[in-house]
Order: C-alpha cells, then sequence, then structure tokens
C-alpha cells in the first residue's frame, strides 16, 4: 500500500500518520455503515412499492408526457421522504435552483420570508435580494428578516418569536453550514424549531435546505414537519451518477405550486423530458446510501487529522454528524490553496490543474474550488472549495468511495507539507 500510494505522491510520513489516526475510527465506521445498511433498505422498499422496471428507464424527448420513468421517481422520492408529493427533474439545474423555485412557487408580492436560522447560504443572497439582482424575491415584493443564531449555533427562539408577524409566508431552515463554522443542525434540531414555529403560526410554510443531508440520518427533515424538503441530485440523493437535477419533496399544494413554477402555470409536473438520463437517476438513488457513507467516513477522518495538528476543525473530531461537510479553519490563504491543490491532484479527473481563487457567480468574494470531477459541480464527489475570506476554512465534501476520500485527505496533508505549512514531526 505505501508503494502504490508513494507513486501518487505521498509521502511514507504522511500515510503512516493516517493510518495511525484511522486506528481510533473503526466503531464510528461501524456506526456509519449501520446507518448506510437501513437507508439502503428504505430506499429498495420505495422502488419496490412503486413496481420500478425496465420500463422505467426508457427516454423522453420534447414534452414529455406520460413519461412513466420520471413520474414513477417522483413517487419513490415521495415514499423515501414520506411526503404527500415529489418533484425531481434534470431541469433543476443546482441546489440553488431548487430552492429559488421553492421560495418563487410558494411566496407572492406583499408575503414575507424569514430565515431563524442567520444568513443563508451565499448563491441565495441574490436570489432572496439581500444582494440586489434581477427578478430576486425583493424586486417581486417579497420582504425578508432573519434571527442571528446565538452562541454555539444555538436557535435564539425568543428573537423568531418576535420576527414571525401577519406577513410571515415562509420559513427557511439551511441545515448544512454552508461558508460559515457554524454547527450543521441535526433533523432532531430542525423539527424541535419547525414545531416552535408552527406553534406560534401554524399555517406558515416551513422549507428545509436540505442539501449535503440526506442519507446521514435515519430520519429527513419532512420526517420532523417540514413541508417542503429540497436538495440537489449532484450532491448526497444522486450517488454521484445523476448528471444534473434536483428535487422538492413537500406537500401536495406546495409542490403542485412549484411544479407550475418550473414550468408553465396549468402544466406543472405534465411536462418535463427525461433526456434519456432517466436510469441514472434511478441508479444514483439507489447507491446513495453506500456513496454518503463513504463520504462521511472521509469527514470524519479529515476531522480527526486535522484537529490532531491543532486547527479548528467543524464538527471536532468526536461531535456526531449530519452532513458530509467537514469545515477546517486553516487560518491563511495559502494554506487553502495548498489544501485544494492536494484535493484536486488526488482526482481521477483533471488532477493535473492547480486551483487558484477567482470570482465565482453569486458569491462576493474570491472563491477556490478544487473538483476533479465526472460531474461538473457535484459535490458528492471527493471536492472542496472556501471563501477566500476570514478565518480562511476550506469546506472538504464528498467522496464515492471511502478509497477516494482517504485519498484525498491525505495528498491535502501532503501538499501542506510540501510548502512548509505544516509539520507533522
Amino acid at each position: 500500500m505505501n508503494n502504490i500510494f508513494a507513486d501518487l505522491g505521498i509521502s511514507d510520513k504522511v500515510m503512516n500518520f493516517g493510518e495511525e489516526v484511522l486506528l481510533t475510527l473503526k466503531e464510528r465506521f461501524e456506526q456509519i455503515d449501520k446507518n448506510a445498511e437501513y437507508n439502503q433498505a428504505k430506499v429498495i422498499s420505495a422502488m419496490q412499492k412503486n413496481r420500478v422496471s425496465a420500463t422505467c428507464f426508457a427516454g423522453s424527448t420534447g414534452y414529455g408526457y406520460d413519461d412513466v420513468g420520471r413520474d414513477t421517481l417522483e413517487r419513490v422520492y415521495a415514499d423515501i421522504f414520506h411526503t404527500e408529493a415529489a418533484l425531481v427533474r434534470p431541469q433543476i439545474t443546482c441546489g440553488t435552483h431548487a430552492l429559488a423555485v421553492a421560495l418563487s412557487a410558494n411566496l407572492l408580492p406583499g408575503d414575507e420570508l424569514l430565515s431563524p436560522v442567520g444568513r443563508p447560504y451565499d448563491t441565495l443572497e441574490e436570489v432572496i435580494g439581500i444582494r440586489e439582482s434581477k427578478c430576486s424575491l425583493k424586486e417581486y415584493g417579497v420582504s425578508y428578516r432573519e434571527v442571528e443564531l446565538l452562541d454555539g449555533g444555538k436557535f435564539d427562539f425568543d428573537g423568531i418569536r418576535k420576527a414571525i408577524n401577519d406577513k410571515t409566508k415562509v420559513v427557511t431552515i439551511q441545515r448544512s453550514k454552508g461558508y460559515k463554522t457554524r454547527p450543521t443542525f441535526s433533523v432532531k434540531q430542525i423539527g424541535e424549531l419547525i414545531s416552535f414555529v408552527k406553534s406560534i403560526k401554524p399555517d406558515v410554510i416551513c422549507m428545509v435546505d436540505n442539501c449535503y443531508g440526506e442519507f446521514v440520518e435515519l430520519i429527513e427533515p419532512s420526517d420532523v414537519g417540514a413541508d417542503m424538503t429540497v436538495g440537489s441530485l449532484i450532491k448526497n440523493p444522486g450517488g454521484g451518477l445523476a448528471i444534473s437535477g434536483g428535487y422538492i419533496a413537500g406537500t401536495k399544494e406546495c409542490v403542485e405550486r412549484c411544479a407550475y413554477r418550473l414550468s408553465a402555470p396549468g402544466l406543472g409536473q405534465e411536462v418535463g423530458a427525461n433526456f434519456g438520463i432517466i436510469a441514472s437517476l434511478y441508479e444514483g438513488l439507489f447507491l446513495a446510501p453506500t456513496v454518503v457513507a463513504s463520504a462521511l467516513k472521509g469527514a470524519i477522518f479529515a476531522a480527526n487529522i486535522y484537529e490532531k495538528l491543532g486547527f479548528k476543525v467543524v464538527p471536532n473530531s468526536t461531535e456526531s454528524r449530519h452532513d458530509i461537510i467537514q469545515a477546517v479553519e486553516l487560518g491563511s490563504p495559502e494554506k487553502m490553496i495548498a489544501f485544494c491543490c492536494g484535493i484536486q491532484a488526488a482526482a481521477p479527473v483533471d488532477s493535473f490543474a492547480e486551483p487558484v481563487p477567482a470570482p465565482m457567480p453569486g458569491y462576493d468574494n474570491d472563491v477556490i474550488m478544487a473538483a476533479g470531477t465526472f460531474v461538473q459541480g457535484s459535490s458528492i464527489e471527493l471536492s472542496a472549495d472556501g471563501p477566500i475570506r476570514e478565518p480562511y476554512a476550506v469546506y472538504f465534501q464528498g467522496g464515492l468511495t471511502w478509497a477516494h476520500a482517504k485519498l484525498g485527505i491525505l495528498m491535502s496533508l501532503q501538499k501542506l507539507i510540501e510548502a512548509d505549512l505544516v509539520d507533522i514531526d
């Protein structure tokens, strides 16, 4: 093993350091595998219940009328998430697009959107209108307010109670940390927040940004009261095989409105071709629990490696996991770049490329991104990124296999050592 890793550029010193850390992780990895087995059974059960067959894999074009595979896949998602309905479409380009569809479909002029978990992910700022943008919710007369989290990432229940008013129509809850170093919320915590909000205003719509969280736990936000659970197929639920797409699972009314927004009023879910990629959406979903387990092992390995070296990591090396993202506060742009160069060097695609910070659409800071992926932007594949701003944290996620995730983390450490930015002696 040392020889093949040496061929890839990893020294015996780094390899041995990693093996020492792995000796402490056996029990945690076993629990991850148990959760994956449960979620795998849940996916299979939904596929069997909805009689998935080879006919579901037929491609469709044009209007996509009577697309059996598309309609069956949406019933499968609804059963997995225990919701009344689901919208699962390759026409949804990314997680931000899925969230924008869900919000714009269920907010009307004069309504107000509330985020009780502080500022949402950077790319939603222009969707909402926090940063001025054409076609934002703000431009269409939707107001917005937010309640900052308390120290330690706790909910400010008093502040939330005061913020909810007659105009509050949708409450958006971001499960994952985004480009912040706050804790990711567990499904249980999300359920407690939803219950609190609905005790104040029962008819409010609670939407959860579930990106990076699917299949990490045994239940999903829709199991604890979320009216809409939203995510991207090129993250967890696509299992690395989906080449595009997003999903919205929730109440029939909310999902129907989303379908009208995505296509056109009166058309909704009746139209939308699958372009011949439908089989990959099924197979990716089937593989997703195992792929997520691999990514989780990589995240825990990264946390233990970098915490041992003295860096602040979120979550820390022993905390429970509620998404696949591992934040590492590196403290300088140089360390961020070296880390990302290591992730890129471990990739099967574009391993020769060198990541550099650059402007990105939807962000107001330069961002560095490392991702030698088969699907562009697929962050269930091994990847790392972060905005070039304090505390200079890099966000590591993905790994279709545990072996690849492990290689990526060791390579990131190798690059930091070679740049004289870290010492493991």
